[in-house]
């Protein structure tokens, strides 16, 4: 499928992926500087994590670690900071760019799960013209961030988590790629296991570019904000270049691309503060008009569409939705977090915008169902629900339609590491 299009500068053709040449930790040197996404800490979890460790790329993701406790993170101060600590990472000869411009394959292994992605410089035009496809609102004030760190640094340092309908073609040149030896092979100190190879050799770029150019589309997993600030830089760096061609290192993201039969998505929790005024029984029986209900003496994690688990007053229940009360046609309505927002959290629990309700919070299915227990045992919460997970043909569809999901619909399981390599604006 082709990806021309015609732009203000005149006819520009460019790829859905392209190779670049990476900044990448120096030898010895990736276990110092690789640390977890930026937007997965605090800041004073940061500050914590970076402590004693000059080198954490957490100095750049979370720059205002190194200012003042009460610095504004969203400050200007931040982004200054930012940039002051990557030009001296880069000066210090710590970060290093490479000579060639290539793909590189980078392989999470989480306990006994295993995917190996694609490292690519993705179109940001791909992403305008919904080829590289959306499934979530931004928020504004997150975008903006994105967008000043990116202009700050000139430089796509968090990758965004993308994934494709795997591919033969794809997962044979993935395994040749890693039957060599590793540029970087670290343990983080999360048990994840990050694995990156360099694919620069010509005639692997070239059919690299060649299959992923067959491919209708690409999914955003997880990187929206990374994504439509990326957009949005794009934007403005052409308006200021009036030699602009579509084919500078701005019109790109920085982008890993997984295969979908690799992924791996944990589900999503959610738990409430009250119960929006009811006593515990006349709540039950609200439930009951939409779930068939059942006490469980252990706890209950979801094993198909349609079910879900409920913790209240120290006992899990098994909730149940009634097969006609879940939609066909719609890809949005029937998600299952769709389904508990619609028919209990909403019409029951009186919470109609779980992005703004402060009654509502989000637990990822990383930390178990002892979280759950906890939040409510401690009376911090009155009740809790588990989730099946969001399937990932689900997100698709979704994608596809051109529909948004709800807030808070998945959690991917493992996240890449922030630092093992950034994309210049420049190249």
């Amino acid at each position: 499928m082709s990806d021309a299009y015609l732009d203000i500068a005149g006819i520009s053709n460019m790829s859905l992926i392209k190779p670049f040449a990476g900044l990448r930790p120096a030898p010895g040197k990736a276990v110092e500087v690789a640390a977890p996404p930026y937007d997965v800490l605090s800041t004073d979890e940061a500050r914590i994590r970076a402590a004693g460790k000059p080198w954490s790329f957490l100095h750049i993701s979370r720059p205002e670690i190194d200012l003042p406790e009460d610095t504004d993170p969203y400050s200007a101060q931040v982004y200054v900071k930012g940039a002051e600590n990557f030009e001296r990472m880069r000066d210090e000869g710590i970060l290093l760019t490479d000579e060639a411009a290539g793909y590189y394959l980078y392989r999470l292994v989480m306990g006994k799960h295993t995917q190996t992605g694609l490292v690519v410089a993705a179109s940001v035009g791909a992403y305008d013209r919904n080829r590289i496809r959306k499934h979530e609102y931004t928020r504004p004030d997150k975008e903006d961030d994105r967008v000043r760190q990116i202009d700050a640094l000139n430089a796509h340092t968090g990758p965004v988590f993308m994934t494709y309908r795997h591919s033969d073609r794809v997962d044979r040149i993935a395994a040749e790629v890693a039957a060599a030896r590793p540029a970087v092979d670290m343990t983080a100190d999360d048990g994840v296991r990050h694995t990156l190879w360099v694919v620069d050799e010509p005639a692997l770029v070239d059919e690299l570019t060649a299959a992923f150019e067959a491919m209708e589309c690409l999914y955003i997993a997880d990187g929206h904000h990374r994504s439509a600030a990326a957009s949005r830089v794009a934007a403005m760096r052409k308006q200021r270049n009036p030699a602009h061609t579509g084919d500078e290192g701005y019109n790109y993201f920085l982008a890993v691309l997984f295969p979908d039969d690799q992924m791996q998505i944990l589900d999503y929790n959610r738990v409430v503060r009250d119960l929006n005024g009811l006593p515990p029984q006349a709540f039950m029986q609200r439930v009951r008009e939409c779930f068939e209900l059942q006490s469980s003496a252990n706890p209950v994690k979801p094993g198909r569409h349609g079910e879900f688990g409920m913790y209240l007053n120290g006992q899990w229940y098994r909730l149940t939705i009634a097969s006609e009360r879940i939609p066909t046609q719609d890809p949005v309505a029937r998600l299952d977090v769709s389904l508990l927002a619609d028919h209990l959290i909403e019409p029951i629990l009186g919470i109609g915008d779980p992005r703004r309700d402060r009654r509502i919070e989000f637990v990822g299915g990383i930390r178990g169902l002892p979280e759950l227990e906890r939040r409510v045992d401690s009376g911090e919460m009155a009740v809790a629900f588990s989730l099946f997970p969001t399937r990932l043909q689900d997100l698709m569809a979704v994608a596809d339609a051109e529909q948004v999901m709800p807030p808070k619909s998945t959690w991917f399981e493992p996240k890449l590491a922030d630092g093992l390599i950034s994309h210049s604006l420049d190249r």
